[in-house]
């Protein structure tokens, strides 16, 4: 984790392609060590939820590459590594269990962090977890606060109730959420652990019941399309 660490601070402050392309060797390396932690996370994560097992390292890994096209920011690589173990990979739609390493910060998150949930869903799926919320909110709830140690994110909300739910549902706080994650920050010394990955996966598994509540949703919703 170290190595991974190390490369990812340098690259904060060289991010560059000439920098990146000097340094090529040694991103091998670090992609390779980055795979194998992707491996093992699967793995840990497969032993209480059965939906992720048999995921691939690529389809839970993002390229380091960016896309610049519409940002004012030209940086050309990402300055944090992501892995995100969703049933059937990360372009699913599926709610999952997502590790962000930033040893310098970035913008998307900020820090070290641990999470659960789904983010930015599209329209039908983001429908139907707020119709789940209205049948099952206390369900929801419950496995909110079932996750020790973990807050629900409150940036992506709107401010009042959506239109076609009511505004004096039990949950209707939970309503006004765009997406749903639960977060827990960790620090380096955490990252660095011998037993990281262990630690990692038995915070995970606290948000499991979080999981598959959102994930009956998506599932509804993807049975409605066909």
């Amino acid at each position: 984790m170290e190595e991974i660490l190390d490369f990812y601070r340098r690259l904060s402050d060289n991010n560059t392609r000439e920098w990146f392309d000097a340094h090529r060797k040694e991103w091998a390396h670090v992609k390779a060590l980055a795979g194998k932690l992707t491996e093992e996370l699967i793995d840990g994560i497969a032993s209480f939820d059965a939906s992720v097992r048999g995921l691939r390292v690529q389809d839970c890994t993002y390229r380091i590459a960016r896309d610049t096209r519409f940002s004012a920011d030209k940086s050309p690589y990402k300055n944090w590594l992501g892995i995100f173990v969703a049933p059937k990979g990360k372009k699913s739609g599926y709610a999952g269990y997502y590790l962000h390493i930033a040893p310098k910060g970035d913008r998307l998150v900020g820090e070290h962090m641990l999470i659960a949930g789904i983010y930015c869903p599209e329209p039908l799926l983001l429908k139907s977890v707020r119709e789940e919320i209205l049948d099952n909110g206390a369900e929801l709830a419950k496995s909110i606060d079932a996750a020790e140690g973990f807050r629900l994110n409150e940036e992506n909300k709107l401010k009042r109730v959506p239109k076609g739910f009511p505004a004096d549902d039990a949950h209707a706080e939970l309503l006004k959420h765009k997406d749903w994650c639960v977060e827990k920050p960790i620090d380096e010394n955490y990252l660095l652990a011998e037993d990281f990955v262990r630690r990692a996966v038995g915070e995970f598994r606290k948000t499991h019941g979080f999981i598959e509540i959102i994930n009956r949703a998506v599932q509804y919703a993807y049975e409605e399309m066909m």
